[in-house]
């Protein structure tokens, strides 16, 4: 169970860098940057 729910956060984690790569404003990068802190964090198993 571990295993997938690793395996959807890291595919919401690409999914939401390559926007992060593609948008143009400053603005929607940032909240992007903000999704992604998490997300990292969750595929690490860290709180």
């Amino acid at each position: 169970m571990t295993l997938v729910y690793r395996g959807i956060v890291g595919l919401v984690l690409l999914l939401v860098l390559r926007c992060l790569f593609e948008e143009k404003n400053f603005w929607k990068q940032l909240t992007a940057v903000l999704v992604v802190i998490p997300l990292v964090l969750r595929l690490l198993m860290l709180k």
